[in-house]
């Protein structure tokens, strides 16, 4: 049975990715189904209105005739306030959620009767999360480029060259994660010739990192006390942890900030899920950074967001197969036929699916009715 699916215009501060691009739309509409793109979506990324409509999608004027008719809403971030209005039963949304760091968005999506679908937790049976997988990258090699442009002035850093010069030492970076972002944060930070230490608790990963690069990085198993030392006198701090679907935990006290010394910079891509420094305050890219103990704080929420046009590229190739699917069976035909999605359902029939949020939010919850036992 065709389906309806539209795509909006982000409203998130600096958001300028779109959900669906006109290739995207143009493979739905040939499989049968109706496509509806709000004007100008697409525009920040470089897609024109011309190029929906010749894809075979209706390009529409407004965002409210897309959430009100259509079954299925494709986005990239979060509704923010100025949307919950458009929550309703009979709507599913797919869409980046992290909602982990969002208990007011949580609440608002269990009682609209909306079914909610969260990228960042759609996984596979080898516990991979593919539609997190290329915005990690994106995120981490930014990570390192912000850091390093941060540390210059007017940065405001404290005027360092991470890669130094002959006869001055490079700069010290601390990386605490070891998957997709600080891997992707570790090989431009190699290039720029800094001295980097990655820390995880995960030691087959560090493992990996240390094999792969070649002994050219420096590898520790992290613990508060390591965390702490490493930390002491940085140049440039790159958090990077993530447990599924849960707020990141705080491995960074005030404390260990105060210790990186005037000027230095701390780059939170774990802000998304409420951020793993005690410092730490999601900011937005027209307001990115502010000075905490001494420290120059970078916490964006929606990195990638800065470079749409690689960014939509990268998460739509991503997101179009689990899109045709939704579409092609049904939001319930699909989540019965693979596992990886039904994994991704975070609010069905008016009420919070348990997991991971739950159990933060101590809210009530209900089995997810797709996950056999679950």
């Amino acid at each position: 049975m065709p389906m309806r699916v539209g795509t909006v215009r982000e409203r998130k501060d600096g958001e300028l990715r779109v959900g669906l691009t006109p290739e995207g739309a143009h493979a739905l509409v040939l499989r049968g189904h109706d496509v509806l793109v709000e004007t100008g979506a697409g525009a920040g990324s470089g897609h024109s209105d011309a190029a929906y409509a010749a894809s075979g999608a209706r390009v529409v004027p407004t965002a409210e005739e897309v959430w009100g008719s259509c079954d299925l809403v494709v986005k990239v971030k979060e509704p923010v306030p100025s949307e919950y209005g458009y929550l309703r039963p009979g709507l599913t949304l797919f869409t980046y959620l992290h909602l982990a760091a969002d208990r007011a968005l949580t609440e608002r999506l269990a009682a609209s009767g909306t079914t909610a679908l969260a990228y960042e937790l759609v996984r596979k049976a080898d516990g991979s999360l593919p539609l997190l997988a290329p915005m990690s990258q994106v995120a981490g090699r930014m990570a390192a480029e912000i850091g390093a442009h941060l540390l210059k002035h007017p940065g405001p850093g404290r005027g360092k060259l991470l890669g130094g010069v002959a006869g001055v030492p490079p700069g010290r970076v601390v990386i605490v994660g070891s998957g997709q972002v600080a891997t992707a944060a570790a090989r431009v930070m190699m290039g720029l010739d800094a001295r980097v230490m990655v820390m995880s608790r995960d030691l087959s990963r560090l493992a990996y990192l240390q094999e792969n690069f070649g002994g050219r990085i420096g590898t520790r198993v992290s613990s508060p006390q390591a965390v702490a030392e490493e930390l002491a006198g940085a140049d440039l701090a790159i958090l990077a942890v993530l447990v599924p679907g849960h707020a990141a935990p705080k491995v960074v006290t005030r404390q260990m900030v105060r210790s990186m010394g005037e000027g230095a910079v701390l780059v939170d891509v774990s802000i998304d899920q409420g951020g793993a420094s005690e410092t730490s305050r999601p900011t937005s890219h027209s307001a990115p950074t502010y000075v905490e103990e001494g420290v120059v704080h970078y916490c964006v929420t929606n990195m990638p967001g800065a470079v749409p046009q690689t960014s939509t590229q990268a998460l739509t190739s991503a997101t179009l197969p689990y899109v045709e699917a939704l579409a092609d069976y049904g939001i319930e035909g699909a989540l019965r036929r693979d596992r990886a999605l039904a994994e991704a359902l975070s609010t069905y029939g008016g009420a919070l699916i348990a997991g991971p949020v739950a159990e933060d939010f101590g809210m009530a919850a209900v089995p997810n009715p797709f996950l056999p036992g679950s």
